[in-house]
Formats: C-alpha cells, sequence, structure tokens
C-alpha cells in the first residue's frame, strides 16, 4: 500500500470527512447566505411554520449603498418557541456572518394586531417589500390614519429631543457629531415618507427628491442637506468642515425640528 506523505495526509482525511458524511447523510452546514438562497434556506429550516419571510428598506426599496445600508428582513411565523430557534439558528449565524443583521420575528398574530404599534413601519414596509419565502402576509392589514399622525408625531419629538443631547454631548467633537447626524438621517427619512403619506403626497424613493419634496411640504432648507444626501446616496463620508458652525449642523436640526412642529398641528 502506497504511504501518505505529510503533505497528503490532509487531503485524505478530508475525503474521508466526505465519504463519512455521505454515508451518515450527516447534514451539511448551510451555506453563505444571498437575498436569492435565503428563502429557500428559511423554508428549509422551517418547513410550515413559516408564515412569511420579508425584504424591506433600502434593499427593497432600491436605494440600498454597500457597507454603509443594512439589508432587512421580516419573519411572520406561527409561534415563538425554543423549537424556532434551534431550527432557525443555523440560517440566522449564516446570515449574519455575511454581513447582515438578524431578521426581526413576529407570530402571525402579533403582525395581524400591530398595525396601530407600528403605523410608521408597516406602511413603509407596504410600500416597499419583496416576499423571499411563504404567503404574502398583506391582506386584511389596515394601518389607520390617526395611529400614524400619533407615532409619527411622538417619534419626532424623540428625535428631536435626542439629536438636541448630542448636540449637547458633542459640540466640540465634529467627528463624532458628523456621525450622530449620520446615524440618525436614515430614520428621519423614514418619517419623511410617513409623513407625505400622511398628507397624501407621492413618496419619492431617493433620498433627494424625498427631502425636496417634504421641505417643500412642511418648509425647511432642502439645499442646506445636500451633503447629507450626498453620504445618503453613496457619495463621500459626511465630513463638518467647520466643525460645530458647519451650516449642515443647524440645518439638519431645523429640519428636524420644523418637521416635528408641522406634524404636531396635523389633525
Amino acid at each position: 500500500m502506497e504511504r501518505l506523505t505529510p503533505q497528503r495526509q490532509p487531503l485524505a482525511a478530508f475525503m474521508v470527512l466526505l465519504i463519512l458524511r455521505d454515508s451518515m447523510h450527516i447534514p451539511c452546514m448551510v451555506a453563505q447566505l444571498t437575498l436569492d438562497t435565503l428563502g429557500d434556506a428559511a423554508t428549509r429550516a422551517l418547513g410550515p411554520r413559516l408564515v412569511a419571510l420579508l425584504l424591506y428598506g433600502s434593499a427593497a426599496r432600491g436605494t440600498h449603498v454597500p457597507k454603509r445600508s443594512d439589508v432587512n428582513t421580516l419573519l411572520i411565523c406561527d409561534a415563538v418557541d425554543d423549537a424556532l430557534f434551534d431550527a432557525l439558528a443555523p440560517v440566522v449565524r449564516a446570515w449574519t456572518k455575511a454581513g447582515h443583521p438578524a431578521p426581526l420575528i413576529l407570530t402571525e398574530r402579533e403582525w395581524r394586531e400591530s398595525a396601530d404599534a407600528f403605523a410608521i413601519e408597516y406602511e413603509d414596509m407596504r410600500d416597499a417589500h419583496r416576499l423571499l419565502a411563504g404567503r404574502d402576509p398583506w391582506p386584511g392589514i389596515r394601518v389607520d390614519r390617526d395611529d400614524l399622525r400619533r407615532q409619527l408625531e411622538r417619534e419626532l419629538m424623540g428625535k428631536l429631543v435626542r439629536l438636541r443631547q448630542a448636540y449637547g454631548a458633542l459640540w466640540a467633537e465634529p467627528k463624532r457629531l458628523a456621525e450622530v447626524i449620520v446615524g440618525s438621517a436614515p430614520g428621519f427619512f423614514t418619517m419623511l415618507r410617513a409623513l407625505l403619506r400622511l398628507a397624501g403626497k407621492p413618496v419619492p424613493g431617493r433620498p433627494e427628491a424625498l427631502v425636496g419634496a417634504a421641505a417643500a411640504l412642511v418648509g425647511f432648507a432642502a439645499v442646506a442637506l445636500a451633503p447629507l444626501i450626498r453620504h445618503a446616496e453613496g457619495g463621500p463620508a459626511l465630513r463638518l468642515e467647520g466643525g460645530a458652525r458647519d451650516p449642515l449642523v443647524a440645518a439638519y436640526l431645523a429640519a428636524v425640528a420644523r418637521t416635528a412642529e408641522y406634524v404636531n398641528g396635523v389633525r
């Protein structure tokens, strides 16, 4: 019998593992997942327990910026228990290893009963989503306009207060202040989309058109937010060249404040 050299021993050991795996029917680990394979992997893992798996957010809207935007997913299932997490763990591990956040998880009952609590999110998701697996979860889902207005007012005032807090803490640290503005912008853009829906206006997808439409309705200076918009659309990283006195700093806070004031007056 031919003797294995040290160089060939790892290859031989690998071949033995493959033979043993095939003969014993040991399942392979979940391969690296993409949007094209996530739905099938989740379906195989959960079977009939999976009600729907949705892609939402910028990746569904067509405004995703690689290495800056998240790929957001929502899993709706029959119930949440230990068995669900056991079955789902390899899929979620592979998905997060690929650099994506784990899916949000709701039971089907929670999904059908939570439109009043998440009015902004439901309408944003309804307008831009892709069904990755399962069945269409939208029939029968209705968002009340009053729920949308109340949540929007609450979210905007919360964002305004937190933004002022961050300004107070980081006024002498322009790099960190820029990070705060960049980090809060996606949420503000979500609120601008909700505002336009509340007003019965068309909702543009791209940030530049969205901010322009909202600014025209509410009355803040869209042009002053141009550096932030360029960043949001994949342009250069935001830098506050003038420090805290950079015009964008005051303009962004003013835009949030004016939008909150406007929504507070809507009935």
